[in-house]
């Protein structure tokens, strides 16, 4: 499965558009690919986006999830490249850290954090919620200028 989220940006105006996840199902990995590509490319001309914003993959401690993990995301970037989209790509560090404002938070903190952000009525689901972090961190990034990565600190709640 993997998560989309869609966002309007009007200077610091964050607006819900949509969000859900693409399922890849079962069986051959070339099909599974191919499923997401179809869906990412179904996602992409409903909503129209202006750009794309993907995590970047971590290393895990299963090499074959972050392998499977790895090729999930290279065709989500093909989606949009082939929509002609430009592709930003941030860690998870970063994308927590501008959601939460910790880039070591919790699952069900980003969760929590996108739903008060967008003003959702009810928690999005993790591979959604997950999305939709990435393009506010996009968006915070756009209206606050490039995103610092290195030497994060925080002081009493705030980036130093």
């Amino acid at each position: 499965m993997t998560g989309f989220g869609v966002i309007d940006c009007s200077g610091r105006k964050l607006v819900y558009v949509a969000s859900g996840c693409v399922k890849s199902g079962t069986g051959e990995l070339a099909a599974r690919l191919k499923a997401i590509l179809e869906g990412l490319r179904e996602v992409i001309a409903a909503h129209a986006p202006i750009e794309v914003a993907v995590e970047k993959v971590f290393v895990n401690a299963n090499p074959q999830s972050t392998l499977a993990l790895g090729q999930a995301r290279g065709t989500a970037i093909c989606a949009a490249v082939m929509a002609g989209l430009p592709v930003a790509e941030y860690t998870a560090l970063q994308v927590k850290q501008s959601v939460v404002g910790n880039g070591h938070a919790a699952k069900d903190q980003v969760q929590h954090m996108v739903r008060r952000l967008l003003a959702l009525p009810g928690s999005p689901a993790a591979d959604a919620a997950d999305a939709l972090a990435c393009a506010i961190c996009h968006a915070h990034g756009h209206a606050l200028g490039s995103l610092k990565t290195t030497n994060l600190r925080m002081k009493r709640g705030r980036l130093v």
